[in-house]
């Protein structure tokens, strides 16, 4: 968490620190429980969710009614909220009659002379819908500030404050759990961040580090963000930004990419994912190591089966414990076994199956089953010698013709790319 939480708002940080909250009481650990309840309420003081934190005051202190600065500062937000929609009851109420909506084009700068001169609009009136999206957001009506915040990002000509919106409207989607519009908005993000024109790197850099981090609601939580989510991050501008800015990101990128296994077992995009993801833990194990990226580093570079089974071991804790990966520990464990599995069956011909067992962290009678249900799921072409307790592969042997074939091809293609750069 001390990682993600510079990159994240207090909101989309709150519900890292509840699930800490509810893994401390579920475990009756009562003084970590009253830590993490005190920090949610120096988190949140700060916003106009006034009766939440009563709450938690009261019931962090035991008592019955809140301090009198509680109940001063939930009368000032309630007096703000109606004036607030008294700035904005004109224009909201347009923009909800179909005659009017029906009326709007793209063009933003016509649709505003049209609500001008039809209805009177004035910009304070489309500015109010800004500072009344951000109350409600403050607030924690994230529904509400979601469609106040697409009004004003509809009209409004202010590219620094749509912009703003846009974000705004984001983080409305990721706590509402509106995964799918969710995704439409971190689409809209990232290509603000991609067009616009920043004053120095840095300030784009960091854009990319912050969407990133809140990508990841969507990308563990809903299946159709998977792809797009995934695209983005093997982009070049984004795993620069991971590898620069935010490395311990490649725990959820691993994650993401062996718990997609099952869905995209044959597909070449995520054979050439995993391949990438091995070279960027290559790359990136001086700066960041944790239990997830020993196990590939373990498996793919060192092929070291007893070290990987070890960090498989630990990665279960770890994803149980995380977040964002507690809901998938169970299939990231699974999906990491037919790695192991994968692997030690491209390198023996017959393999012992309480060794095989062991590797998987397994026992043998278990283990045993594993590799039964395996063999009949992927179709493995192997078979089960119960009476030798063995494993019996099926390798085809290897066409020297083939393999000269591709040789060709790969140095006929390397030929071209190296001719072209030399003709540039």
């Amino acid at each position: 968490m001390p990682n993600l939480a510079p990159h994240l708002s207090r909101h989309l940080l709150f519900p890292l620190i509840q699930f800490e909250g509810d893994k401390a009481d579920e475990k009756g650990d009562t003084e970590t429980y009253n830590k993490i309840l005190s920090g949610k309420i120096t988190l949140l003081e700060d916003t106009n969710m006034t009766d939440y934190v009563a709450n938690m005051y009261c019931e962090l202190h035991g008592v019955q009614e809140p301090p009198a600065e509680y109940i001063k500062k939930r009368e000032e937000v309630v007096a703000q909220l109606r004036s607030y929609e008294q700035a904005t009851a004109t224009i909201a109420d347009l923009l909800t009659q179909d005659e009017v909506v029906n009326g709007l084009r793209s063009d933003k700068v016509a649709n505003l002379e049209f609500l001008k001169n039809q209805h009177g609009v004035t910009m304070e009136m489309v500015d109010a819908l800004y500072d009344f999206g951000q109350f409600q957001f403050r607030c924690g009506q994230y529904g509400p500030a979601a469609d106040m915040l697409y009004q004003f990002r509809v009209l409004s000509t202010d590219n620094d404050k749509v912009s703003a919106s846009t974000w705004g409207k984001l983080a409305c989607e990721i706590l509402s759990a509106n995964w799918e519009p969710a995704v439409d908005e971190i689409k809209n993000v990232r290509e603000n961040i991609d067009t616009k024109l920043f004053n120095n790197p840095r300030a784009q850099l960091d854009h990319r580090t912050m969407l990133i981090h809140w990508s990841l609601f969507p990308l563990f939580n809903f299946e159709g963000a998977r792809e797009p989510i995934l695209d983005m991050f093997f982009s070049a501008p984004y795993i620069n930004t991971i590898q620069t800015s935010c490395p311990w990101v490649l725990r959820y990128l691993i994650a993401a990419v062996i718990t997609g296994r099952a869905r995209a077992r044959n597909s070449s995009t995520q054979q050439k994912q995993l391949k990438d993801v091995i070279r960027y833990v290559r790359q990136e194990a001086y700066e960041y190591n944790d239990p997830i990226t020993q196990f590939v580093h373990a498996l793919y570079i060192a092929h070291d089966f007893d070290a990987a089974r070890e960090a498989l071991r630990l990665s279960q804790d770890v994803c149980r414990a995380d977040f964002f990966l507690s809901a998938s520990a169970d299939a990231f464990v699974e999906a990491a076994r037919h790695l192991i599995c994968e692997s030690y069956c491209k390198i023996f011909s017959r393999m012992n199956i309480r060794d095989l067992s062991a590797k998987l962290g397994l026992n043998p009678d278990d283990g045993e089953k594993w590799i039964v249900n395996l063999i009949r799921e992927t179709r493995l072409d192997a078979k089960i010698d119960s009476q030798n307790g063995t494993v019996i592969m099926n390798h085809p042997p290897n066409n020297v013709y083939q393999q000269v074939i591709e040789k060709t091809k790969g140095g006929f293609f390397r030929t071209q790319v190296l001719n072209s750069a030399v003709s540039k």
